[in-house]
């Protein structure tokens, strides 16, 4: 796997999926927040310590997806996650689902933006944040 990527695995549960059996598109985005997640408390900024302490508060502005084949129970899925875009107040995540076999299951993405504690927009990414991101910055997006 490409060092720029960083790759999370989980199953798809009974409770992810809707009437058809298929992973409930919404549930997409909770997958990828929890790929997210973990990519944050692994490049040393987890979510509940930046939370606590509201120095550094990056909730989503902007998220997307695309479906390319069904998820059902039982799949195993990794998520392959880069950084797509590193901008002065915010940043970009790209995630691809993968099944076991490698087979394209869909792409997501989502955009950050660093707010102040009051809500509005911070004076830019803190170097803690570039630093810590940067080295997932993926030129070619993961596809």
């Amino acid at each position: 796997m490409d060092p720029r990527h960083f790759a999370y695995a989980f199953s798809v549960r009974l409770h992810d999926t809707d009437a058809a059996g298929r992973l409930f598109f919404g549930h997409l985005f909770r997958h990828a927040h929890d790929a997210y997640e973990a990519f944050m408390a692994h490049v040393g900024l987890p979510l509940d310590r930046l939370i606590r302490e509201g120095e550094i508060l990056l909730p989503l502005v902007h998220a997307e997806a695309d479906y390319h084949r069904p998820l059902c129970q039982g799949d195993r899925v990794q998520v392959v996650l880069a950084i797509d875009e590193i901008r002065a107040r915010s940043f970009a995540v790209t995630y691809r689902f993968e099944t076991h076999d490698g087979t394209l299951a869909a792409t997501a993405k989502t955009v950050h933006l660093r707010i102040n504690r009051d809500g509005s927009p911070a004076a830019g990414l803190s170097d803690e944040i570039r630093d810590a991101i940067l080295p997932y910055l993926h030129e070619d997006r993961p596809q």
